[in-house]
Formats: structure tokens, sequence, C-alpha cells
């Protein structure tokens, strides 16, 4: 009921904010009217006294009286059916107003609204948010707003806001976190990947710090050991960062999940990937995109730049034999992340375009290219369709 009240007070405030328009200027129209005739009038008026005062002659009287009778009757006369063309078309204009779109707007929500669904007011749907991520969010934020020294709310809404692309509130419940209940590898790990979002993708000074902490209470942290050997490779530490890699893939389990992307990048630093075999005559080539054991023993004879030049061209003989045979998924994987680790984002976006195509994003393997792209930091807007 509260509902309906409501609609009718807007619809009544609605109808008078457009009719006073309306019912001003048919009010000036009128009073204009009877102005002008008031000045027909005296000018009559005038007309007797200048042909009393003999100052014109009775003939020119009789053709003024007319010309000013005429224009008398212009200004006072009715349309048949008694009402003036301006008032008709104002009452017409008052109904349609007051009647047709207020039975319009009815019949356009009774069409495609839903008059039978419950209320649901914020404090009913905080109490009992369901699923809602958005409400779940909104009531952990009121109890940490009410409640700031909750270590434990901050921690768990921390990578909360990550998935759902909050980043700097992320910052702020990790640092809350690791305030209130003391610093852990996966409290430091998720701020070292915080900062690292905030600097897209770089990591800075202030991350590696917190990754050094992380690996002082964790050694074998995988996570925090890459994050600081891909810092090494950003700072232009090819050789420093290869050593890095290749430790860690020591160290890693061989069906390790990370292990892919740890071997790429000791290939991208001119090293060799961990477990790779020798090239034995008559064997299949190496996948492509891969050093073979003759790139790798010709690399460690190069220069920095030389090897740089060596790694690009790898990574374009890749792009080359993607363009022939775009349905190598692995592939695709790998000339995007190249791409990305060689700072080229405009070729890592094209990459990614054209992998697309290939495994359309609605496919299981395209969601894997979406979600390689987003985590290097690629543009993928206009590429989700």
């Amino acid at each position: 009921m509260l509902f309906w009240i409501l609609v009718a007070v807007l619809t009544a405030v609605v109808a008078a904010v457009l009719l006073y328009p309306l019912l001003r200027g048919a009010k000036a129209a009128e009073n204009s009217r009877a102005g002008e005739a008031a000045v027909y009038r005296d000018q009559l008026r005038e007309l007797d006294r200048d042909l009393n005062g003999g100052l014109i002659t009775p003939e020119e009287a009789d053709y003024a009286r007319a010309e000013i009778g005429r224009r008398l009757i212009a200004v006072s006369a009715d349309e048949p059916g008694g009402a003036p063309k301006a008032a008709r078309h104002h009452r017409f204009t008052e109904a349609f107003v007051l009647l047709l779109l207020p039975v319009l707007g009815l019949c356009l929500y009774l069409t495609t609204g839903r008059p039978d669904l419950p209320s649901q007011p914020l404090e009913a749907r905080l109490e009992n948010p369901g699923n809602d991520v958005a409400v779940l969010i909104a009531k952990a934020e009121r109890h940490l707003a009410q409640n700031p020294d909750d270590g434990r709310g901050w921690d768990v809404l921390a990578p909360i806001y990550i998935r759902t692309m909050r980043v700097n509130d992320a910052q702020t419940a990790y640092r809350n976190a690791i305030r209130l209940l003391g610093p852990s590898p996966i409290r430091l790990d998720g701020l070292a990947e915080t900062l690292m979002a905030l600097s897209d993708g770089v990591v800075t000074e202030e991350t590696r710090q917190v990754l050094e902490q992380s690996l002082k209470l964790e050694p074998d942290n995988p996570r925090a050991r890459f994050y600081i050997a891909l810092g090494m490779e950003q700072a232009g530490r090819p050789d420093d960062a290869r050593q890095a890699f290749e430790a860690l893939a020591k160290q890693s389990p061989a069906d390790a999940p990370w292990l892919p992307l740890v071997n790429e990048h000791i290939a991208m630093n001119g090293g060799a990937p961990a477990g790779a075999n020798p090239v034995t005559p008559g064997a299949g080539q190496a996948a492509p995109g891969n050093p073979t054991q003759q790139d790798v023993a010709a690399a460690e004879n190069m220069s920095a730049g030389d090897r740089q030049q060596m790694i690009r061209g790898m990574v374009e003989s890749l792009d080359a034999k993607l363009s022939q045979d775009p349905n190598n998924f692995e592939g695709w994987m790998r000339l995007i992340r190249s791409y990305a680790v060689l700072n080229d984002k405009d070729r890592a976006t094209d990459a990614l375009k054209r992998g697309l195509a290939a495994f359309p994003p609605a496919g299981e393997q395209g969601k894997q290219l979406l979600a390689l792209a987003k985590e290097l930091n690629i543009a993928t807007e206009g590429q989700t369709e």
C-alpha cells in the first residue's frame, strides 16, 4: 500500500510540474488579449474627442472607427463552440497530462514490472545475503566500520576485494590484517600481488621487501621466489633472474602447475628449461617457440644484447608458425606470455586477439587465454564476446 501511495504522490507532483507552464501561459495569453482590447477602446474614446473638437471630419472618423472596431472584434471574438483556440489546445494538453500519461505509465509497469515482488530493504538483505557477493561485501564492510580492529574480518575480505578488482581496498585490507594478526606468507604474498597490480605488474622496491619478508617466514615459498626472480628480470638482470628461476625449478615437483611458466622465463633469460632433453638425431623438433639444446649452448656465449635479440627472433618464429597453424593452444599461451615478458604489450594484445579467433572466449581454452591476459595486465576490452 505504501508503494502505491508513493506512486500517486509522485504522479501528482509530476503532473503539477508539467501543467504549471501551461496554466501560466494561458493566463498570460488571456491578460494580453484583455490589454489589447482596452487599448482599442481607449482609441475609440479618443476618436470621439477628436471628432467633437473638429480635428477630423465625420468621414475620417467613420473610417477610423471601422478599423479600430474590426481589430477589437478580432481580439475579443471566440471560435464557434465558445472557446478560444489557445484555451482548447491547453485543455487537450492538460487532459493528456492528467489522464493519459499516468495510465500509460501504469500499463507499462504492469507489463514489465513485478508488482507482486515483496520489498527487500537493505537491512533485510544484509541479514540474509545468500550468494550475493556485493551484499556480502557490504555486510562485511559495515561490520568492519563498527569493529575496525577485527583482523580476521580484514583477512577474509582482502582476497574478495582482489577477485572483485578493488585493488586499493585490497591493499588496505591486507595491511590491516598484517597489522592486527601479524605477517604470514599468505598475507604477505597477497599484499605483494596487490602492490604489483597497482604498479601494472612491476615488482617495485616495496614489493620486493614484502616478498623477502615472506621468504624469511617460508624459505621454500614458490610464489615469493617467482616474483623476486621476476623483479630481477624486469630490472635488466637476466643472469640473476635465470639463476633464481633455475633454483625455483630445481626445488619444484615435476608436476608443479607453475613449472611451465618458470621454464618459459628460464628460456627467456637464456637458460635451459628444467627437464629439457637433448635433441637426438631423427627425433622430432622441439615444440614451437622452445629453445633447442643448440640454442641454449649458443646463448651461453652471447652478450646480453645478442641473447635478447636471439630470444626475440625465437618469439617471432613462433608467431610466424602460429599464423600458419593457429590450432596450437599451448603455442598461443607461450606467445602471449613471451611478448609480455619482452614488454611488447601491443604485440601481446594482437597475439591475444588472434588466439581468441582460433579458440573463442566462450570455450575453456579461450577462457584460459583471457585469464592469462588479465594476469599479465594485457587489455581484454572488446575481446570477450
